[in-house]
């Protein structure tokens, strides 16, 4: 984590500024090209902390005039961060600071600063989360008839969110030993869904015999399921 401590000399006289109600340290994140409060007020020696929780991370916090060159989460460089780095800023002078990114002009705020001795220690905010889905979908309640024709016959199952079902298919020797055979995709839904297995697709023509399917869901944020395995026989 960054620490910088500011005593900055603004350009016109400072103003004297009434105390915040709500003044404290503060704990801001960025998603979605906002802050989650884009104007802070803080008492003297209190601190802001900013923290990128994504999905998007090409931020920065930097200072405008008159103190554009005394505060930068990314001084020389352009901003490129994980998810879950953060910055903080100590303010020890009464005023009003703007910040905006480097990259994203509308990405921007003002750091109010009273002319009242702060309390350093208070952390009034939570530790952000992440924005940025890392869990795989789980199903559920799987359920597929054992033999059927070669129409197929209905796969029901559970999920905790939508994505796209894939399903691939293993023809079985006698011996039990697996032959890839094709696949085929289906949207899925959140709560109980229905897919075909074993009906004729582009890429999957039944035959008679016995199969193996390997089932497995991918999430918008391209997070896979667990293989689920079902065995049936087309007649």
């Amino acid at each position: 984590m960054k620490r910088t401590a500011i005593g900055l000399v603004l350009l016109a006289a400072l103003l004297l500024f009434a105390a915040p109600a709500d003044a404290a340290n503060r704990r801001i994140s960025i998603s979605d090209y906002q802050w989650s409060d884009d104007q802070v007020d803080l008492d003297l020696g209190e601190h802001v902390t900013w923290y990128w929780t994504g999905p998007d991370t090409m931020h920065s916090i930097t200072g405008q005039p008159p103190n554009a060159s005394q505060w930068d989460s990314d001084p020389g460089s352009l901003p490129t961060h994980n998810i879950g780095d953060n910055y903080q800023l100590t303010f020890d002078q009464p005023g009003i600071y703007h910040f905006q990114c480097k990259i994203h002009s509308l990405v921007r705020g003002t750091v109010v600063v009273s002319n009242t001795p702060g309390d350093p220690e208070s952390e009034p905010d939570p530790v952000p989360k992440s924005n940025v889905d890392l869990k795989a979908p789980k199903m559920r309640k799987l359920s597929l008839a054992r033999k059927f024709g070669p129409s197929g016959s209905p796969l029901r199952y559970s999920l905790d969110e939508a994505g796209k079902l894939d399903v691939e298919y293993y023809r079985l020797s006698r011996k039990g030993k697996k032959r890839y055979a094709g696949y085929a995709t289906y949207k899925a839904y959140v709560g109980y869904n229905r897919a075909r297995i074993g009906k004729r697709k582009p890429h999957f023509k039944p035959k008679r015999g016995r199969y193996l399917v390997e089932l497995r869901v991918t999430d918008k944020s391209q997070n896979v399921s667990k293989a689920k395995k079902k065995r049936f026989r087309i007649w």
